[in-house]
């Protein structure tokens, strides 16, 4: 426990010694220097961005001629890149019709339920907005692109998995070095979008809370 505590400072301090607004970052970094996950250029959509280190991560690797949209419940604080933009609203209710038609070639989400501090509670909670997560993909992903997001586990894992895995060509989970390692959230990595992508579920399970939050 002294090790992970330690591992957990590391991690908050260099955030704050760089310059980035959570420890969250280095999660998203890991990530894409495991998995490739970014690439100069991309035009990408972070969901649940706030307070925006993932921006800031997405921002240096898509460099000067990518673009990134991060959209939050919560207000997103002024003073990211030039190459960020931020919306304030349900990231739920996001058509093709709020980015012109143009479809991303990286969706990020971060989100994640109010937690009840009941661990089956919040698994669903946060199951439930990766499925939310993957009807957006259908619609604002291009094929070919890629997903990532976080989830709870707990029972409705597997079966969230499957559906990543019928959606995508490959759809691995993934923890982090900076994630602690008595939470159970883990990172579901998506890659390449199937041309056939399901379409969204139409009856997906209901949040057990209102809300999500926001990344740490």
């Amino acid at each position: 426990m002294a090790a992970q505590r330690e591992l957990h400072d590391f991690f908050f301090k260099e955030a704050k010694r760089k310059g980035y607004r959570s420890r969250a970052a280095y999660k998203l970094s890991e990530i894409d220097d495991k998995k490739n996950i970014l690439s100069k250029g991309d035009f990408v959509l972070d969901l649940g961005a706030a307070p925006g280190s993932w921006l800031q991560v997405v921002s240096e690797r898509i460099g000067e001629h990518g673009k990134v949209i991060g959209v939050d419940l919560k207000e997103i604080e002024e003073g990211l890149p030039y190459n960020v933009t931020t919306r304030q609203e349900d990231v739920l209710l996001l058509t093709p019709k709020d980015f012109d038609g143009k479809l991303f070639d990286v969706v990020l989400s971060d989100m994640a339920p109010s937690t009840t501090g009941t661990k089956t509670v919040d698994h669903h909670g946060s199951v439930h907005l990766c499925h939310s997560a993957l009807d957006l993909s259908a619609t604002l992903l291009k094929p070919g692109g890629n997903l990532v997001m976080k989830v709870l586990e707990g029972e409705a894992y597997p079966e969230l998995l499957k559906r990543c895995a019928n959606s995508f060509d490959t759809a691995r989970g993934y923890k982090p070095k900076a994630s602690r390692a008595i939470s159970t959230e883990i990172f579901i990595v998506c890659l390449n979008r199937n041309e056939d992508m399901p379409k969204p579920l139409t009856a997906a399970p209901p949040p057990p809370t209102s809300g999500w939050g926001t990344e740490t």
